[in-house]
């Protein structure tokens, strides 16, 4: 099995937490973006939308977006839940991830981390912190409550919104501001199989 990514990508990591976590042999391929290698005739023949990552199943088929990646290694074990109100919680908190925490947390450090702080995106900067530090807060509320998002158990709820929210100050988030994400963080580095960005 061949994972296309790039381990500091959050939504790469993703995916290689969960091969991790379950065991699962594959060969990793670095794919670098800032050098437009998902632009490639090559790579668009994989995965059209030119995103990473992108897994090439052993019988050749493709599987992109990485939510849909983890459902599909999570399914038939602990990482989803079978019973369906629990299972619904676990995409409740993906789409969450998709649309409330990504866009401006990952955003924010992309341009901090990656590209400088370049003058033409700093109010773009600026206006992603107050939508990032709603989504940490309301992380943090669920995480006072229980040990992992959704529950006693971590499932890809977890691995999905840890991708990012581990490295949260690289986009100008204070994490030292919610205590129970803090104490989360340290949760998914003590699973088993753990692996970071590199």
């Amino acid at each position: 099995m061949l994972v296309y990514g790039d381990l500091q990508s959050g939504n790469c990591l993703k995916v290689k937490l969960i091969l991790s976590f379950l065991g699962i042999e594959h060969q990793w391929i670095h794919v670098n973006i800032l050098e437009n290698e998902t632009k490639t005739p090559e790579f668009l023949s994989i995965n059209p939308n030119g995103k990473i990552p992108v897994v090439v199943l052993n019988d050749g088929r493709t599987l992109s977006e990485s939510n849909a990646i983890l459902g599909y290694f999570a399914e038939d074990t602990d990482f989803l839940p079978n019973e369906t109100f629990q299972k619904a919680k676990v995409y409740e908190w993906l789409f969450f991830e998709q649309y409330s925490h990504e866009p401006n947390i990952a955003v924010a450090r992309f341009i901090q981390k990656y590209q400088g702080m370049p003058e033409s995106r700093i109010d773009e900067f600026n206006s992603l912190q107050e939508g990032g530090c709603k989504a940490l807060a309301l992380m943090d509320s669920q995480l006072s409550q229980s040990r992992f998002l959704v529950g006693e158990q971590a499932t890809i709820a977890d691995i999905a919104l840890y991708a990012y929210t581990h490295v949260a100050n690289e986009g100008g988030f204070n994490l030292s501001n919610y205590p129970h994400i803090q104490r989360w963080i340290a949760s998914i580095a003590a699973i088993n199989g753990y692996v970071g960005m590199s």
